[in-house]
């Protein structure tokens, strides 16, 4: 490095591929691979006393890569801290510059909103200092997150179960969840009937369809008697056609992606969770290797809550929507949105840095998940700045009796954007109506036939994954970059379980909710959480001074916390068992389940009289290569998952590949696959099948072991420390 005066630090070595090819042989690029000091694990690491002090130690799991940056740094004449552009990445900027002691002459601040050659020289030829400001409102963040999850959790451990975790946000999106279970459970259906009329015309071809819309207005036939009553008044009757109202109607397209939309949408169409969607979104803005390109960043960052579009984007897709689909198909000038009040608007809108980059072009160079999601947040961003779609609507009422019956219809006139894009809904979309005969006032037609179908209001939908992002951010609960944690954190944790896509609360969720929502008001309440998301953009703006804002809040969480220790003196709440459909073969009842020291189990309720327990087993696709049995998902005493036929010991198959549902196309048996996610094909274990698949070429993941000197491999800095009786918890500063 002597003749290399630069180095510039990012968070991931992809990161530092991409950015180390556009600022050549003048700079060094390294990875922090994240956060490199933090809070204690042990211990709370705040001085409550000492105006909410952190003590941050340096992680001991990243000890190498802080020595490698020590020495990279005093050999640099400059050093570029270029983390990603938020809170925690300014973050992790200013513990790099205290943990590596660079001066404030030695340190420059650089962020990029895109991945680019140009944004990249850019950034390095515009550098700032720290931004004090954005680094408090995160360190508030933290602190307030670790006084709430370590002085509440020892609660939930004495008064609950053993091993449970609060947290501050994550207990607010628990209550939601559990809120809507309490609506549904209260919901009262209401009746309802329909009415449909098949009608012909009197002495001109055609038939439609009519449905009841009610007398003199809109009326909803509540009964099956208010609904023979109108059967009664129209049968044998004259239908009178007495208006008839065509219109053309625009749609325009939706804006581009922020993030929470992002996660909605990927969640709706590509069945991605929020957590997958932004590990996803986060390799594409870091940099894909892209065949005839190099290496590119593809989208722009993707945590920001924006809708703004640069110019330069904007024109870029105005030029490619012109050339390939067409001038009418452009908007015809930039379409810019307006973000909604209250949005940080740091970042532009989540959008492809290259437009001319179509999917199809580079989808050889992505994984497939990479594609889909590239392919979504492209045409979203595409569709956004094409012409509107054009419908033309009918509506026709017909009279009989005093009643009123509509028949509605729409048809495309003009694609526009839904030529590429048209957005995913989280409900079944509304009826267009059956296609219309050409009628005009004045028309008679008769009923050849009714339909009355009785109808019950539904309760309210159980969230999604996307409906409960939607939710936490229109009520303000957490921020672009924390919607994807809370969301797996809550699951992560069982107070919610997805079933059938959708989020109910567990028994658990339900006993932990209720205890906080009497003993711990303002941390489960929706308003008071947003109100704090508020204070720490204002500690970002500088509006705000974090200890103090830390120190209103503790000040009431304490006392909450001392009446709560004291009420629930002696007391221990009871969480229901969940009963399976499993049955006791030796009493018959219904079989619960347990958690113990490996996991979940089943065990019979009737214990003690009848000890009866079963592992819980999850049947897998595909078949037992050797006996053509079922495939059970097993647990290993170390918590981790293999497969094994459900013979056990008498068949002996067991392997750590997943098993898939597709069958070998060569000798017909199960194809395997790598465990984990990725770009994973599956592969035949077949060893007498000239499709069989070697280990060494199935894309296991091996560790280059050290060598000592003498030939054989060095032990771990974990081994050693065992050895010599050592924990491994991080050392202080």
């Amino acid at each position: 490095m002597s003749n290399k005066t630069n180095l510039v630090i990012v968070e991931s070595p992809s990161k530092a591929k991409t950015i180390g090819k556009y600022l050549g042989a003048d700079y060094v690029v390294k990875a922090s691979m994240g956060h490199l000091r933090d809070l204690p694990v042990s211990t709370i690491g705040v001085d409550i006393e000492n105006g909410f002090e952190p003590e941050y130690v340096p992680m001991q799991s990243k000890e190498d890569i802080i020595s490698d940056l020590r020495k990279a740094a005093k050999k640099a004449d400059k050093v570029y801290l270029a983390t990603d552009p938020d809170r925690e990445g300014e973050a992790i900027s200013w513990h790099l510059k205290e943990l590596l002691q660079l001066p404030d002459e030695k340190a420059y601040r650089i962020t990029f909103n895109e991945i680019t050659q140009k944004v990249v020289k850019q950034s390095i030829e515009n550098p700032r200092g720290i931004d004090y400001s954005l680094v408090d409102a995160q360190q508030a963040r933290r602190v307030l997150d670790r006084i709430v999850g370590y002085q509440l959790s020892p609660l939930l451990w004495k008064k609950v179960r053993r091993g449970l975790s609060a947290g501050r946000v994550q207990s607010v999106a628990t209550r939601l969840v559990v809120d809507r279970e309490n609506e549904i459970r209260s919901f009262l259906p209401r009746e309802y009937w329909s009415l449909e009329v098949y009608l012909n015309r009197i002495g001109k071809p055609g038939s439609f369809v009519a449905h009841y819309h009610g007398d003199t207005k809109k009326t909803e036939l509540k009964s099956q008697e208010q609904t023979d009553a109108v059967i009664r008044d129209i049968t044998g009757k004259e239908f009178t056609v007495t208006s008839v109202k065509r219109a053309e109607k625009k749609r325009t397209a939706s804006p581009p992606f922020t993030t929470s939309t992002l996660q909605q949408e990927a969640s709706r169409k590509l069945n991605m969770t929020p957590k997958r969607t932004m590990a996803i979104a986060q390799q594409l803005y870091e940099g894909v290797d892209v065949a005839g390109e190099g290496t590119l960043g593809l989208i722009t960052y993707m945590r920001t809550d924006s809708l703004r579009l640069s110019d330069e984007a904007m024109a870029a897709a105005a030029d490619f929507i012109r050339n390939r689909y067409g001038k009418e198909y452009y908007y015809g000038k930039f379409h810019t949105f307006k973000t909604k009040s209250g949005a940080q608007d740091a970042h532009e809108a989540i959008r492809p840095t290259h437009v001319e980059l179509d999917p199809e072009k580079i989808q050889s160079s992505l994984t497939k998940e990479q594609y889909r999601l590239y392919k979504l947040i492209w045409s979203r961003f595409l569709a956004s700045q094409m012409a509107n779609a054009v419908y033309d609507t009918v509506s026709i009422d017909t009279q009989c009796a005093g009643h009123t019956f509509r028949s509605t219809h729409q048809s495309l006139k003009f694609s526009g954007f839904i030529a590429i894009y048209e957005e995913g809904k989280d409900e079944e979309s509304e009826i267009v109506g059956y296609p219309l005969p050409d009628l005009q006032e004045g028309d008679k037609a008769l009923a050849a036939d009714t339909k009355k179908e009785q109808h019950f209001t539904q309760p309210p939908a159980r969230y999604t994954e996307a409906t409960l992002v939607k939710a936490m951010e229109e009520k303000g609960v957490g921020r672009p970059s924390t919607y994807a944690g809370i969301v797996s954190t809550i699951q992560e944790r069982e107070y919610v379980q997805k079933t059938d896509k959708r989020l109910a609360p567990t028994a658990l969720g339900e006993v932990v909710t209720g205890l906080m929502l009497e003993r711990f008001q303002d941390i489960i309440d929706v308003e008071f959480t947003a109100n704090m998301e508020n204070l720490l953009d204002e500690i970002e703006t500088g509006k705000q001074q974090w200890r103090s804002v830390l120190g209103d809040f503790y000040q009431q969480f304490h006392k909450e916390l001392e009446e709560a220790e004291s009420a629930l003196q002696g007391v221990r709440l009871k969480v229901p068992d969940e009963v399976s459909d499993e049955v006791c073969e030796d009493c018959g009842r219904n079989m619960v389940v347990k958690i113990g020291r490996f996991g979940k189990f089943l065990a019979c309720p009737g214990f003690p009289e009848c000890k009866n327990t079963k592992p819980i087993v999850e049947k897998m696709p595909g078949r037992c290569p050797k006996c053509g049995s079922t495939i059970l998902k097993r647990t290993s005493k170390r918590g981790f998952a293999y497969y094994a036929c459900e013979k056990g010991a008498d068949c002996g198959f067991m392997s750590w590949d997943v098993p898939t549902a597709e069958d070998c196309p060569v000798c017909g048996q199960t194809l395997f696959k790598k465990s984990g996610r990725g770009r994973m094909k599956p592969f035949c274990i077949n060893e007498s099948c000239t499709n069989f698949l070697p280990e060494d070429k199935r894309g296991y993941y091996k560790k280059a072991s050290e060598k000592a000197s003498d030939g054989s491999k060095k032990p771990t800095k974990k081994e050693v420390s065992k050895a010599k009786g050592k924990k491994t918890g991080g050392k202080k500063a």
